[in-house]
């Protein structure tokens, strides 16, 4: 791992000083200076100033933005800047034990295999349910402490899988602390989807995950936990996790709900028959259901690439939050259950419903052709750009949207920024998921410095990138339709093929004159497998490949994919 050094400079934007006046709404519009009465009648139009629109778009002003926990906000005048390096921690959020119904592993055995394949942290996110409920928070805690103990190089979280009340499934893990256990157990017994009422009404159900997400927050409010998260699992896997909804899971809380699965795990499920289980990447191989959001086309039901349809798409539903000015979030994971050519298999006499658990997993010597998953650090990577190897850092990179993430590796490190066009100060300009403020007409620029793959991954050969993709969407404020799921104004802006195979790769676009505002990010690929996206070739000339089921080589076709900066004038 790239360690860099710890920096904070976020002393100045948390302290809320130097409010531009424009977005200080206690001043009169009659008070302002011509310019500022522009820059705020500019904002108001694009509906982002007013009620909420503070709490849920990065058009806040600074002291706000840090205090809810948004992007902090840097201004090119200086103060503020997150500038000097991060350590960059990867980890995995999701995944399960001999805790979870459907899954025979301890808590040790994950997180011993996800240190060994180079991770971090994790959290351990067991299914909620009725036996859950009763016991499972509370009994699978020890063994999440003695994991910490055993492996102090590791940060090891407890979380769980939410049953999202009337839509899919979500992590959802606190810090550790003496109030974790209770935390959660409050949480599941009183939010958790499948301890519900069947008659519960979709408005009900609805209602129910926006207090879930704001009873988290309160928790961390009143100091019960010193913070909690909430990421939205394989979001488009069964249609039901509608446009709407995402929007209000975010605006209910930006602390907690922060963001959902860019790629769901399960990613060896694709591999193809007699040597895998031959079916779908992250088992989405469904077709929609009288709970699907209509709207949803078809190709939304499979992964692209090994990605999920709202996060593959330029110019889709992960775009239309980004083009709101919505701080939200993309990771991956394993989603490990079970795993891909293991030979063990749950011990024998278990009662799960009467325990809460399996029993210890025993050797067979039989091989799981048929198991979909990988071990958590085998395949996928989310890297958060930490200050420190802490619990409370990695959840603040998180946060932030300090994140970047891929597949089997394809690239050793990545470090993104935007800046003022010719500033060549180290470390200058404004890192993944920031918001830079410019004057108006100020040329910015983005500097993209990649460490190429030298290394084999778990699959014994050494990735190589051949693509770098640099996207870039018009910032247009809140949507009227909150089932909207386009953006017409986003799209790849620039392609830079990349002949080099090892060594460092260094990139400069530049982005213009700032004239409205914007946000840029990045994906790459080896190049394997690519076709028009399906918002036209126009707007991506060369996306990921719709996956087959049934022949999905997951090693095959792997891609990288940065979260946004926003670039806003001042």
């Amino acid at each position: 791992m790239g360690h860099g050094h710890d920096h904070d400079h976020s002393v100045d934007a948390a302290a809320g000083n130097d409010v531009p006046e424009a977005l200080d709404l206690s001043i009169p519009d009659s008070e302002l200076s011509p310019s500022d009465n522009s820059r705020r009648k500019f904002l108001r139009g694009a509906g982002l100033l007013g009620a909420g629109a503070a709490a849920a778009s990065v058009f806040a002003r600074p002291g706000a933005a840090a205090a809810a926990g948004l992007p902090h906000t840097h201004d090119s005048a200086g103060g503020g800047f997150d500038q000097g390096g991060f350590s960059w921690l990867a980890g995995d959020h999701h995944i399960h034990t001999q805790y979870s119904s459907d899954a025979q592993y301890r808590v040790l055995d994950q997180a011993a295999h996800g240190r060994a394949y180079g991770l971090d942290w994790l959290v351990i996110t067991d299914h909620g349910s009725a036996t859950h409920a009763k016991i499972g928070v509370d009994k699978v805690n020890p063994d999440i402490v003695k994991t910490r103990s055993e492996l102090r190089d590791l940060l090891t979280f407890q979380g769980l899988e939410w049953n999202i009340p009337g839509a899919e499934h979500a992590t959802v893990f606190v810090h550790p602390g003496k109030n974790e256990v209770d935390v959660l157990k409050r949480f599941e017994n009183a939010y958790d989807g499948s301890l519900l009422p069947a008659t519960n009404t979709v408005a009900q159900n609805e209602a129910l995950a926006i207090e879930g997400i704001r009873f988290l927050g309160e928790q961390v409010r009143q100091r019960k936990v010193e913070g909690a998260l909430f990421l939205a699992n394989h979001p488009a896997r069964r249609g039901i996790d509608s446009p709407h909804e995402i929007r209000n899971w975010r605006d209910a809380d930006p602390t907690v709900a922060i963001g959902f699965e860019g790629a769901p795990g399960h990613q060896a499920a694709g591999i193809p028959a007699p040597n895998g289980r031959g079916g779908a990447r992250g088992y989405y191989d469904n077709n929609p259901s009288a709970a699907s959001f209509a709207g949803y086309p078809l190709e939304s039901y499979r992964t692209w690439g090994g990605f999920d349809w709202m996060t593959a798409t330029v110019g889709g539903l992960w775009d239309s939050l980004l083009a709101e000015g919505k701080a939200w979030w993309i990771t991956v994971n394993s989603d490990s259950h079970v795993v891909y050519l293991d030979q063990s298999d749950r011990g024998p006499n278990s009662n799960f419903d009467a325990n809460g658990r399996y029993n210890d997993p025993v050797y067979t010597g039989k091989t799981l052709t048929t198991a979909g998953d990988f071990w958590p650090g085998y395949y996928g990577r989310t890297n958060v750009g930490s200050r420190s190897f802490s619990y409370r850092s990695v959840m603040d990179g998180l946060r932030a949207g300090r994140v970047w993430v891929d597949h089997g590796r394809l690239i050793k490190s990545l470090d993104a920024r935007v800046r003022q066009t010719g500033d060549r100060r180290p470390h200058t300009g404004t890192p993944l998921g920031g918001v830079l403020q410019v004057k108006r007409g100020t040329s910015t620029e983005l500097t993209l410095d990649l460490e190429l793959q030298d290394t084999p991954n778990w699959a014994t050969f050494i990735p190589k990138l051949k693509r770098v993709d640099v996207i870039v969407g018009t910032v247009t404020g809140p949507v009227t339709d909150r089932d909207g799921y386009t953006t017409p104004n986003t799209r790849v802006v620039k392609s830079y093929e990349i002949d080099k195979s090892d060594g460092r790769v260094s990139l400069n676009f530049d982005l213009g004159r700032l004239d409205k505002p914007f946000y840029v990010r990045v994906r790459g690929t080896d190049g394997n497998r690519t076709q028009p996206g399906l918002m036209g070739a126009a707007i991506d000339p060369y996306g990921p490949k719709l996956d087959v089921a049934g022949d999905a080589d997951p090693w095959a076709d792997l891609w990288f994919y940065t979260n946004p900066i926003w670039v806003l004038p001042r």
